[in-house]
């Protein structure tokens, strides 16, 4: 075996060791190597070079970004995510031919739907959606991520807080966790603005959680200027102190008569 080859795979030995003790500062170490050292390797890609050990290069590399991008999820960075999950695309992509397939590939190609999903980035959820085979829109994590997006564009919260409980693999915890903070946000913004008070009760059940002192944990860290009084949440002062944004009606009705007017001239 060559020797580079010999010397990556050893040091991505003591990275899985190191990944499997959960010292993750020492993985962030070792990656960081391993990325340095992988450059030496023409086969990878752009260059996809017929070198001797190509697919043992390949597969080596595939490996490591695979654990490269869960390694993110478990340090909770999300911009080291997208970098690894686009340095390891083209291995499922351009090299999925030449490889034997990834267990791995499903799982990722799904928390990378689920991670589009969480920031809000609708259109390139689906360009990735579209780019699927038939094959992989059958997968359990991708149909997990697919039914995720369907039930937060319908508004069915409840939907969205309960699929936590099934997620596919154990490395989409983090990002569901993430998604039930943006679905309770939202839902405790319209709440403050619909309705004067509640009982603590009727905002637990809302904001879906099963127990009150989740719910006193949420207020204090999300919404403490909401007042608590005999098991009656108050959102008065919720609602003095966010921004009034008014509408510039005359402004609007003026430039729609314009609008009108110059295209009145031009038929």
């Amino acid at each position: 075996m060559d020797p580079k080859l010999t010397e990556v795979s050893q040091l991505f030995q003591r990275f899985k060791a190191a990944f499997l003790r959960s010292d993750f500062d020492t993985c962030t170490t070792f990656l960081s190597q391993l990325k340095v050292s992988l450059t030496q390797f023409r086969s990878l890609p752009p260059l996809f070079e017929d070198t001797p050990n190509a697919i043992r290069e390949l597969n080596l590399a595939r490996d490591i970004y695979e654990h490269a991008v869960v390694l993110s999820v478990k340090t909770e960075d999300q911009d080291a995510f997208e970098r690894d999950f686009f340095q390891l695309k083209p291995y499922y992509t351009d090299a999925g031919n030449r490889l034997p397939p990834s267990p791995q590939e499903y799982p990722i190609l799904g928390l990378n739907l689920l991670r589009l999903l969480v920031q809000n980035r609708i259109a390139e959820f689906h360009t990735e959606l579209e780019l699927l085979s038939p094959t992989a829109l059958e997968n359990p994590c991708i149909k997990h991520a697919v039914e995720l997006e369907q039930s937060f564009m319908e508004g069915a919260y409840n939907r969205v807080l309960s699929a936590r409980q099934t997620v596919p693999h154990e490395t989409y915890v983090y990002f569901m966790d993430l998604l039930a903070k943006t679905v309770r946000d939202e839902i405790a913004g319209c709440s403050e603005k619909a309705y004067d008070y509640l009982s603590i009760n009727d905002v637990r059940e809302i904001l879906l959680f099963s127990s009150e002192r989740e719910l006193l944990e949420y207020i204090k860290e999300e919404h403490s200027e909401w007042e608590i009084k005999n098991k009656i949440v108050y959102f008065q002062k919720a609602k003095e102190s966010a921004p009034c944004k008014e509408i510039p009606s005359l402004h609007l009705i003026n430039q729609t008569l314009s609008y009108a007017r110059e295209l009145e001239r031009i038929v």
